[in-house]
């Protein structure tokens, strides 16, 4: 595989200050992958309706990235909830129904996949141990966020000691919703009314996921960032639902991104 065929993913935010823990992180665009037309890149949506046999050379250059064997690469079937499943030793390929992934053994890769929901990659460097969550609106609302740090702290994380970095996501700008969505938020909280702002379609407003996403994690005591990248504005290096529904195309790829405590 040349240079030009590798995947180069974004490792920028809070976890890029923990390379010397021996976790290695990335947040992978549409680069480096075999995928063509509307799948162009590297497709690793084993749900879409892309050649089988081109997401899986896809997913093994992630795996590759990682000096890994595509086997080490754990991702769930992911179904908008707030469920975290344990990755163990014996990982043996299973996907499990949930929507994050943690674990404290090495040499497993725990991949998100999105196409416009927010990944959120998290590690505790200290006390190594790992997760990836994968929270769109409902998964953010209904506390996949927090019932992932708490799935870390029982593998023997520190709350305080972990680090959160919020991947490629759809940004409020191009973020519309009815207000019987922002209605939903409202009733949960008052205080969410902070990442609605007014569209241009009377009763609609804007969303601010990423903005969500950032204070939640805050709030649930860990240090969090996020990389500021719009999967709808980025169509050379994003997949996005909401911009392929807009397009009218029949089906879309998705990104992942990925973290992997690295073997001694």
């Amino acid at each position: 595989m040349s240079t030009a065929d590798q995947p180069r993913p974004v490792t920028a935010g809070k976890l890029d200050t923990i390379r010397d823990a021996g976790i290695r992180h990335g947040f992978f665009t549409r680069d480096g992958g075999v995928s063509e037309g509307i799948y162009r890149g590297l497709n690793v949506g084993i749900g879409s309706n892309d050649d089988p046999a081109k997401v899986r050379e896809n997913r093994r250059r992630v795996s590759a990235w990682f000096g890994l064997p595509l086997e080490r690469l754990a991702t769930a079937h992911q179904i908008h909830s707030p469920d975290v499943a344990v990755v163990g030793a014996d990982y043996d390929g299973s996907r499990p129904q949930a929507d994050a992934q943690v674990t404290a053994s090495p040499g497993i890769i725990l991949g998100v996949l999105t196409a416009d929901c927010g990944p959120i990659l998290f590690a505790d460097p200290d006390n190594r141990v790992i997760g990836a969550a994968h929270a769109g609106w409902k998964g953010a609302l209904g506390g996949v966020l927090e019932n992932t740090i708490e799935a870390m702290v029982a593998l023997g994380a520190r709350r305080e000691k972990i680090r959160a970095t919020l991947g490629p996501s759809i940004s409020q700008a191009n973020y519309e919703v009815g207000p019987e969505f922002v209605d939903r938020f409202l009733a949960v909280n008052k205080a969410f009314e902070a990442f609605f702002t007014p569209s241009g379609k009377p009763g609609h407003a804007m969303f601010d996921l990423p903005g969500l996403t950032v204070m939640r994690l805050a709030e649930a005591g860990v240090a969090a960032d996020s990389l500021g990248l719009c999967t709808y504005a980025a169509p050379e290096a994003f997949y996005s639902y909401r911009r392929t529904t807009h397009a009218g195309e029949p089906d879309y790829g998705r990104q992942i991104s990925a973290i992997a405590i690295m073997e001694d």
